[in-house]
């Protein structure tokens, strides 16, 4: 057995000891920890997904964004932070989510897994449609762009290297994960060429927006972002930044204007009424999909997208 094994196995054969002298009502969420798995603490949708398809059976994954909000804008309870500081392994994005990247900071220690430290963030305008004249977007991420898992090769490379950052909490079963990441990235390849096919032949490769969250899609597959608002999916645009979309839009011919399902479409609904377009959701997967999963949600905007830009 483990080190860490024996350690948990300990722990788990202490806590009822404790709670019978009243002492563990404060640390409730570790007493249900399992001592056979890796408890791991994923900041939001996309990063639970991947720990759970590389951990499978091996790991307890907690996503600390719930389903139906805005991760952007999380805010910590005080048992969220004791989870980031009883988790065994920390997945975040720095930079996504300042509560989260705060308590890591404070508590994290080195079970923090930054993913952005494994696949670096483009600047905000870098995928995007730059404007003449128009100030880079600072908002909370720094000016960087976090939607990195649109980008399938990108998730990829994110989970061969949490695969051995958990082989490293649990040795025992580090080929497992291992063989898990691989079959992911197979799963991966199979979206990316999908995507390519795809898109590869279209009237249009302009996408108007109501979130910047397509940068790191629009840069793999040739297209190019139009975004009305910037990386903060509920910021107002200005009534001059609606006229310029507006112009863009009809200039390029856009036929939909998307928005995601987590904030209002009123703002794509304005430029599409303008121009005489439709409204379309293209799901940034910031939360978990009504239905199915990150693949299934991914090849839905790939259907969307194809209808939208007239691709045979």
């Amino acid at each position: 057995m483990t080190a860490r094994r024996t350690s948990r196995v300990l722990a788990a054969a202490i806590t009822p000891l404790l709670a019978l002298g009243g002492v563990a009502a404060c640390s409730a969420d570790g007493a249900g920890a399992d001592p056979d798995r890796v408890d791991v603490v994923a900041a939001f949708y996309p990063l639970q997904f991947l720990a759970e398809r590389i951990g499978g059976d091996a790991v307890k994954v907690t996503n600390l964004a719930k389903p139906g909000a805005e991760p952007h804008d999380l805010e910590l309870n005080p048992r969220q932070v004791g989870q980031i500081s009883d988790g065994e392994l920390i997945v975040y994005l720095k930079g996504f989510q300042p509560a989260v990247d705060e308590a890591v900071a404070q508590n994290g220690g080195d079970r923090a897994f930054d993913v952005a430290a494994v696949q670096p963030l483009h600047d905000a305008a870098a995928g995007g449609h730059q404007h003449e004249g128009e100030p880079a977007h600072e908002e909370e991420t720094g000016g960087k762009d976090p939607h990195l898992w649109l980008d399938p090769t990108r998730l990829a490379t994110v989970g061969d290297r949490l695969a051995e950052r958990l082989g490293r909490a649990d040795p025992e079963q580090a080929a497992d994960f291992t063989a898990r990441a691989a079959a992911f990235r197979a799963d991966l390849a199979k979206l990316d060429t999908e995507y390519a096919e795809g898109l590869k032949t279209c009237q249009r490769r302009e996408i108007v927006t109501s979130h910047t969250a397509f940068g790191y899609l629009a840069e793999h597959y040739q297209l190019e972002q139009v975004g009305i608002t910037g990386l903060t999916p509920d910021s107002e645009p200005s009534p001059q930044r609606l006229a310029e979309v507006a112009k863009e839009a009809r200039e390029h011919r856009a036929t939909t204007i998307f928005f995601e399902t987590l904030v209002s479409p009123k703002v794509a609904e304005t430029v599409a009424r303008e121009v005489g377009a439709k409204t379309a959701v293209l799901d940034p997967i910031e939360g978990p999909p009504a239905d199915g999963d990150y693949l299934s949600a991914m090849r839905a905007n790939l259907e969307t997208l194809r209808t939208a830009l007239d691709c045979s």
